[in-house]
């Protein structure tokens, strides 16, 4: 008894969470991970990468048309344990950003470097 089973398990790495998701200013999200990283998401990016069907379905370079450059969130919802929802000014709530997601949409130079 309490024996476990023969071979060794191997355990996946963690992927990095939010652990403080604010406002960096009047526009930008600001989020610090759990692996001490921390970016400024500017608005207009994230109303841009919105994977929801409609807005995928949405023809390319509509959405610079659709969006005005002062879009931000009304407010910022957690859904379940694994993504965030926006409320936009623009009226828009139906994407849903997997922390994975907005993860590899960090704008920040060290992300953004080639690997």
């Amino acid at each position: 008894m309490g024996e476990h089973a023969a071979g060794s398990a191997t355990l996946k790495p963690v992927p990095p969470v939010p652990i403080e998701i604010t406002r960096a200013n009047a526009a930008d999200v600001a989020i610090r991970w759990s692996d001490g990283h921390e970016a400024v998401y500017p608005a207009l990016d994230l109303r841009r990468a919105c994977c929801c069907a409609p807005c995928l379905e949405r023809p390319a370079g509509d959405a610079d048309e659709t969006f005005g450059s002062d879009v931000h969130p009304l407010a910022i919802h957690a859904v379940g344990t694994y993504a965030i929802q926006f409320e936009w000014s623009d009226g828009h709530a139906a994407g849903v950003y997997s922390y994975e997601y907005l993860r590899g949409l960090c704008p920040c130079k060290e992300c953004r470097r080639p690997s």
